[in-house]
C-alpha cells in the first residue's frame, strides 16, 4: 500500500476517534460506593487499626503503656506518615533544579502540498512556477537540553523550602509524641488506682446497701430516735455517692489508656502493681528552665522555620524580576526527503527580560520587611506564653505535690479512725453503722490519695513538655515495645536530672532522614 492511499485510511481513523472521545467525555456520571465496598472498607480499617500489635502478654508498666502509644498510636503514626511525605517532597523538588533533557517524536500529514511562487518586487511578475521543498507526510525526532537560569533559581528555593518544611514536620512530630506521653501519664495513673481500690470500693458499697436496710428497718421498728437513724443514712448515702462519683473518674481512665495504646476494643490486660515512684523535687532554678524551653519547644522551632519558608517565597518572587537567561541544544531529525540533512544538532542561547516587571521591586521589599516583622512577632508572642508555661507548670507541681502531701497525711488520719472504730465495735447497731462510716472515709481518702498522686505524675509532665525536652533519643537498636520502654525510661531519668540540675541540657538536632530526635 502506497502513502497515497495510506492518508485516507489514517484521516478516516482520526475521524471515528474524535467522536468516540467526545462521546465518553458526555457519559461520566457520579458513582457511589456500595453496601459491599463500604462493608470492606471498614473491615480493612479495622484491620488496620489493630494490625502487627504485639501481644499484651504481663501487666504493663507505665513506660510499656506509653512505648505502645507511641508505636501504635494511629495520630503518631499519621505524624510519622507526613514526616515521610515531606522528606519524599524535598526529593522530587530537589530533582526539578536539573536541567530538562526532553525527547520528542511525531507525525505530521497535510491534506495537500506545501509550496510556494516568487514573483518580482519591481514588477510583479511571477518568476518561477508554484514548487514545493516538503512532503505531505514526514515523521520527525529531537533530543533538546535546555537550562534555564530563572527556572533553576526559583528550583532551588522551592527546595530550600521544602527542606524547611521537613524539619517542620519533624518538630510536629515531637510535639505530637510528647503531647502523647502526657496523655499516657495523665490516664495511666489514675487507671492504676482504679484497679487497686474498685473491688474494694465494690465490697463497701454492698455492705453499705446492706446498712441502709438495716437503718430502714431499725427506723421501721422505732429502735434508736428517727434524727439518729436518718443522720446514719445521710451518711451512708454521702459515701456511696462519693466513691460512686471517685469511682467513675477513675474507672474511664482505663478506657481512655487503652485507646491510647491502641488496644483492640474488649481485651483485657493489667496494670503493673508496685510501689509508687517517688516524685521529683520542684525545680527552683527557673531561669535555666526558661532558656532550656527557648531553645528546645517544638512550637518555636516549627515558628522559625516557617519564617525562612516565608522568606524564600519573596526570594523567589524577586528572582522572576531578573533578566533570564535560556540555553537549548540538540539533535533533531526529519524525514522530509527533499531536506538537504535529515540530521542536524541544534544550539541556541536567548537573553530575555521583562522590564516593566521591576515595578514591583519597592511593593516586594515592603512585603518582605513587613512578613519578617510579623513571622518575628508571632514567634515573640509564642515564646511568651512558653514563658509562662514554664512559670505555671512549676507552681501547679508544687501545688500538686503539696495536695499529694495533705491527701497521705488525711488518709493516714483516717485509716487510724478505721482502726479505732473496728477496735470499738460491739453488737449494737450504731457501732457497725460507724465502722462503715470509717471504712468509707477512710477508702475515700485512699481515693483522694490516688487521684493527689496521678494529678501530681500530670503536673510534672507537663512541666516537662513546657521545657520541650524529648522522651526519645535519635537512635533506637530495635522498636519493640520492650526496648522502646527501656529507652524511653533511661532517657525521661537523665534529662529529668538535667531539668532539676544547672547542667546544660544537650541540643536537640533534627535528622532530616530519621523520624527521631538526636542528641548531640
Amino acid at each position: 500500500m502506497n502513502s497515497t492511499s495510506a492518508r485516507p485510511m489514517g484521516k478516516g481513523l482520526l475521524l471515528s476517534v474524535i467522536p468516540l472521545l467526545l462521546a465518553g467525555c458526555g457519559a461520566l456520571q457520579p458513582v457511589p460506593y456500595t453496601q459491599d465496598e463500604i462493608q470492606k472498607r471498614v473491615s480493612d480499617d479495622r484491620s488496620i487499626m489493630y494490625s502487627a500489635q504485639e501481644p499484651i502478654s504481663k501487666p504493663v508498666t507505665f513506660y510499656e503503656a506509653t512505648a505502645r502509644a507511641l508505636k501504635y498510636n494511629l495520630d503518631y503514626r499519621l505524624k510519622l506518615m507526613e514526616n515521610a511525605l515531606t522528606r519524599s517532597l524535598h526529593d522530587v523538588a530537589s530533582f526539578e533544579m536539573l536541567p530538562r533533557l526532553v525527547a520528542g517524536a511525531g507525525y505530521v500529514s497535510r491534506s495537500n502540498d506545501s509550496g510556494g511562487r516568487s514573483i518580482g518586487i519591481e514588477d510583479g511578475v511571477e518568476t518561477l512556477r508554484p514548487s514545493t521543498s516538503q512532503e505531505r507526510d514526514r515523521t520527525l525526532a529531537n533530543l533538546t537540553f535546555s537550562w534555564n537560569a530563572l527556572d533553576f533559581g526559583v528550583s532551588y528555593l522551592r527546595a530550600q523550602q521544602k527542606a524547611d518544611q521537613v524539619l517542620m514536620a519533624e518538630e510536629r512530630r515531637r510535639k505530637v509524641a510528647q503531647n502523647v506521653m502526657q496523655d499516657v501519664r495523665n490516664s495511666y495513673w489514675r487507671a492504676l488506682g482504679a484497679q487497686r481500690l474498685v473491688g474494694r470500693v465494690d465490697a463497701l458499697i454492698a455492705r453499705v446497701n446492706t446498712a441502709l436496710n438495716q437503718a430502714k428497718q431499725v427506723e421501721k421498728e422505732g429502735l434508736m430516735p428517727l434524727p439518729q437513724v436518718l443522720a446514719y443514712q445521710r451518711a451512708l448515702l454521702d459515701a456511696v455517692n462519693l466513691l460512686t462519683l471517685r469511682r467513675q473518674d477513675l474507672e474511664l481512665a482505663k478506657s481512655e489508656l487503652t485507646a491510647l495504646m491502641s488496644v483492640p476494643p474488649g481485651t483485657r490486660f493489667e496494670l503493673a502493681e508496685g510501689s509508687d515512684p517517688a516524685l521529683p523535687p520542684v525545680p527552683e532554678n527557673l531561669e535555666e528552665l526558661e532558656l532550656m524551653a527557648l531553645e528546645l519547644r517544638p512550637e518555636i522551632m516549627e515558628e522559625w522555620y516557617r519564617k525562612r519558608v516565608t522568606e524564600n517565597d519573596i526570594r523567589a518572587a524577586k528572582l522572576l524580576l531578573l533578566p533570564n537567561i535560556s540555553l537549548d541544544v540538540g539533535p533533531q531529525y526529519d524525514s522530509n526527503r527533499y531536506n538537504y540533512n535529515s540530521t542536524w544538532v541544534d544550539l541556541g542561547a536567548r537573553l530575555s527580560w521583562n522590564i516593566l516587571k521591576l515595578t514591583q521591586w519597592p511593593a516586594l521589599e515592603r512585603a518582605q520587611e513587613n512578613q519578617n516583622k510579623t513571622d518575628d512577632m508571632r514567634r515573640v508572642a509564642l515564646s511568651m506564653a512558653v514563658l509562662t508555661q514554664v512559670r505555671i507548670g512549676q507552681q501547679r507541681y508544687s501545688l500538686a505535690k503539696a495536695e499529694l502531701g495533705f491527701a497521705e497525711e488525711s488518709l493516714r488520719v483516717d485509716q487510724r479512725l478505721l482502726t479505732f472504730a473496728q477496735a470499738a465495735a460491739k453488737t449494737q447497731f450504731d457501732s457497725e453503722l460507724e465502722v462503715i462510716r470509717a471504712e468509707a472515709r477512710a477508702l475515700l481518702a485512699e481515693y483522694q490519695r490516688y487521684a493527689s498522686y496521678s494529678n501530681a505524675q500530670a503536673a510534672w509532665g507537663r512541666l516537662y513538655n513546657s521545657v520541650g525536652l524529648d522522651i526519645l533519643p535519635g537512635a533506637i537498636e530495635r522498636d519493640d515495645v520492650q526496648t522502646l520502654a527501656k529507652t524511653m525510661e533511661n532517657t525521661l531519668s537523665v534529662y529529668g536530672e538535667r531539668m532539676l540540675s544547672r547542667a546544660q541540657v544537650p541540643q536537640l538536632s533534627v535528622d532530616p532522614g530519621s523520624a527521631a530526635v538526636n542528641a548531640k
